[in-house]
């Protein structure tokens, strides 16, 4: 019978045994072949992109890196930040899903901070049900954000990519600026790495903050180059 009332990546790693915590779940590695046998059936142009997101979903949930997120919420910020802002890219690329920015942009918000509310956040720390309703919904509502992105005209593409950005920023300031630790499941697990929770909870922020900004970034930039090919093109055409 599965217990369900505990951590999934197990309890909170050490600084010298985290290296060896591999999540040998066979019901997620199953899964996960799954999907790259799926990805291998996509057409030329598309399989990379399906195969690069499984991989990285694989980093996510499989590496030493899902046990280190229990012990330290930067770690679980890298997670996150993989997630939504890799792998759900890399993802609608393979697979694009319908749906307009103006309702995928608030969806994914809303989720996302929901998430990192105190109470929920501990909550899917504490229980394997909750912590993979937490991971389904940010990687799915983040896929939808992605898809509808690519799929958008360029004004409302910017508008999303920049309501996008300016909604991490503001999460990560957030987090980086909190007089105190807000999640109770990291109080007493950041120490064996030598730092306390609230500086734990800070670079989570910054994290959030700074390099969570490449996504959109990387996002705007393909839409430039998009739009000045399809101009240069219309030009040449004339």
């Amino acid at each position: 019978m599965i217990d369900w009332w505990r951590s999934y990546c197990g309890s909170a790693p050490v600084a010298g045994d985290w290296l060896g915590r591999w999540n040998g779940d066979p019901v997620l590695i199953v899964l996960l072949l799954v999907a790259a046998a799926l990805a291998m059936r996509l057409p030329v142009g598309r399989r990379g992109a399906g195969l690069a997101g499984v991989a990285v979903l694989a980093i996510t949930f499989v590496s030493p890196l899902c046990a280190l997120s229990v012990a330290l919420f930067s770690v679980r910020a890298v997670h996150h930040l993989l997630l939504i802002g890799v792998a759900a890219p890399l993802l609608a690329m393979a697979w694009p899903v319908r749906g307009r920015v103006a309702v995928t942009l608030p969806l994914s918000t809303a989720v996302l901070w929901a998430w990192h509310l105190p109470a929920l956040y501990d909550a899917a720390l504490a229980h394997v049900g909750v912590y993979w309703l937490m991971q389904a919904t940010l990687l799915a509502s983040s896929w939808a954000y992605w898809a509808s992105i690519r799929r958008a005209s360029a004004m409302e593409a910017v508008a999303g990519i920049a309501g996008g950005a300016v909604q991490m920023g503001f999460l990560g300031a957030l987090l980086t600026f909190a007089g105190r630790p807000l999640y109770e499941s990291h109080l007493a697990t950041t120490f064996p790495f030598g730092i306390g929770p609230l500086t734990d909870q800070q670079m989570a922020g910054l994290i959030m903050w700074v390099p969570g900004m490449a996504p959109y970034a990387v996002a705007a930039a393909a839409q430039a180059v998009r739009r000045w090919q399809g101009f240069a093109t219309g030009r040449a055409a004339a």
